[in-house]
């Protein structure tokens, strides 16, 4: 029932609602049923005994009409009954016999009408059943459909009450993919419009927290690149090689950074779509290492080269910060890139991570993250994964540390 959505429990609740109706009207019809059958019972019944006990030789006529009148019969005129019995012989049903040592009484049914045939001394009555007709039935039928009617109007004005959330899920599922042009829509100012309307204020304060961001970082990357740009400048006037090629290095890597971090920033917005292209691995994993300050020597490749399709760019930094994690954090300072079938592996030599992978690749992580070497680093890299369809795993055997990147198809 948790998983019922609110659409689908309104389905079961109105049809179980017009279920039990329905069954509940059906009873009442077969209890109705008998009870007619019942009081029908006791009326020829009471008509056998009145007649049976009231009849003479000579009976009064006046006393006979009001024996009809009470007992709502009518008397069937002689030139009529010869025919009638004929009919009642061919078509007619017995429904009730009844009699004592003073005569008989039978009722016939044919077609809608009731006949009463009295035997009784010199007397052959043939009466007409006149009781009035009474409605309850129709009433009951009228009854059961007006409520049946009743609880299909209430659920077709439940549905379309919640009919607005279809509109705003696909509004906000549309939002969700990245289109921040998105606006809420609502007409009504109940809790279906409030939701709507508090939705649409969120996004709203999205957007300009958004819009407010890449500013901060459109400026930020500019005010660091006018000294990066300075600095460089009085670098390339140092007369002293070794120093000179040292900070001029270190100048190259700030640019960089300040060039992966508008990459970064691009990567995680919603609408970014990667650049698809086929590369090598081996190209891949040069421009990884040419990405990094360190020595060449503390990176090995057992990798069989293969075409991948994929973003270079992208990639390229996924396994630069791999490589940059494994070499600051092992235990030897030393990482090895190999791959197996389409997974590519990052190895290095430490302990095993103390939590869950999913723990390090949230993003803003507390400093007990920072500390042991994975905060927003690995949260970049698994966003840019998603983006390129992978996703990366992790495994420690033989004392290593073995990040995988494994295509989203795939199984570890």
């Amino acid at each position: 029932m948790k998983n019922l959505s609110v659409t689908t429990f309104i389905h079961i609740l109105f049809t179980v609602a017009i279920a039990i109706l329905i069954a509940t009207f059906l009873l009442f019809l077969s209890w109705d049923k008998d009870r007619q059958k019942i009081e029908e019972y006791k009326r020829y019944q009471l008509i056998s005994i009145s007649f049976l006990s009231n009849l003479q030789q000579h009976t009064d006529k006046k006393k006979l009409e009001k024996l009809y009148k009470e007992l709502h019969v009518k008397a069937v005129p002689s030139h009529k009954s010869s025919k009638l019995k004929e009919q009642i012989q061919d078509k007619g049903v017995t429904i009730f016999s009844g009699g004592s040592s003073l005569g008989r009484v039978r009722v016939f049914m044919l077609g809608d009408e009731h006949y009463i045939y009295v035997q009784r001394l010199a007397h052959n009555l043939m009466l007409k059943d006149n009781r009035p007709r009474n409605y309850y039935f129709e009433i009951a039928i009228a009854l059961g459909v007006f409520l049946i009617a009743l609880l299909l109007l209430l659920y077709l004005a439940v549905l379309k009450k919640l009919y607005p959330l279809k509109t705003l899920h696909k509004q906000i599922q549309k939002f969700a993919k990245g289109d921040m042009k998105t606006r809420i829509t609502y007409q009504y100012d109940d809790e279906i419009g409030k939701i709507a309307k508090s939705f649409d204020d969120a996004i709203v304060h999205i957007n300009e927290l958004s819009t407010s961001k890449n500013l901060f970082m459109r400026n930020l990357m500019h005010e660091l690149k006018t000294p990066i740009t300075k600095g460089r400048i009085v670098v390339e006037m140092m007369e002293d090689e070794d120093t000179k090629k040292v900070l001029v290095r270190a100048f190259e890597r700030m640019n960089e950074l300040i060039s992966e971090l508008a990459e970064i920033e691009r990567v995680t917005t919603q609408s970014f779509e990667p650049k698809f292209e086929y590369i090598m691995l081996s190209d891949i994993c040069r421009e990884s290492k040419e990405l990094l300050m360190t020595q060449s020597s503390c990176i090995k490749t057992e990798i069989k080269d293969m075409a991948l399709t994929t973003d270079k760019k992208l990639m390229t930094l996924v396994i630069k910060n791999l490589i940059d994690n494994g070499i600051k954090y092992g235990s030897d300072k030393c990482v090895m890139i190999a791959n197996t079938n389409n997974i590519i592996s990052i190895i290095s030599k430490g302990d095993v991570l103390a939590h869950p992978l999913t723990y390090y690749t949230e993003p803003f992580s507390q400093a007990e993250k920072r500390s042991s070497g994975f905060g927003l680093g690995l949260y970049i890299v698994d966003s840019i994964l998603v983006k390129l369809g992978y996703r990366l795993g992790y495994k420690h055997e033989d004392g290593k540390n073995i990040f995988m990147l494994v295509p989203m198809q795939d199984k570890i």
